[in-house]
């Protein structure tokens, strides 16, 4: 089977001048069909169903106690996954203000493709306010996850002060 390889002509002055505005190599013309979509794509599928198998077959799930619908624990607590949409309910006082507040993570989240979408620059600092923006929501997100381990007069400070 023959290796198919398409290198970029950086003699040509137009590529040239694209790549010294600082375009990515997208602007020169790598088609994603067929150097992705035959040979970069079902790589990583086929190594992420190894990886999901490899971690079953190391580490399989057990089945645990069986439920008791009349012992409920003190603290329930939802997946660790859940735990900054958790931490929104438990510290806002109006459940309607907590509920707006969760339906506004993923209306958010849609937005952050429209956020310097005119910046041509694909370098994440050369796009300050989507980077921000990014960072912001991470630590805020960090800070709610973590705090919904502690109990409620704690869980806003992390018990630091």
């Amino acid at each position: 089977m023959a290796k198919v390889l398409k290198k970029p002509d950086l003699t040509n002055p137009a590529l040239r001048a694209k790549l010294k505005k600082g375009m990515g190599h997208n602007y020169y013309g790598e088609p994603a069909w067929p150097n992705d979509l035959l040979y970069i794509f079902p790589v990583v599928i086929m190594g992420t169903i190894a990886l999901v198998i490899g971690l079953a077959v190391m580490d399989p799930a057990m089945v645990g106690e069986p439920a008791d619908p009349f012992a409920t624990p003190l603290e329930i607590l939802p997946e660790w996954y859940l735990y900054p949409t958790f931490q929104i309910f438990r510290v806002v006082p109006n459940k309607l203000l907590g509920v707006l507040m969760n339906a506004s993570i993923p209306l958010g989240l849609m937005l952050i493709p429209f956020i310097e979408n005119v910046n041509k620059f694909q370098n994440p600092f050369r796009r300050p306010v989507a980077m921000t923006v990014f960072l912001f929501g991470t630590l805020v997100t960090l800070w709610l996850g973590i705090g919904a381990a502690f109990p409620l007069d704690k869980s806003l400070t992390l018990g630091l002060f």
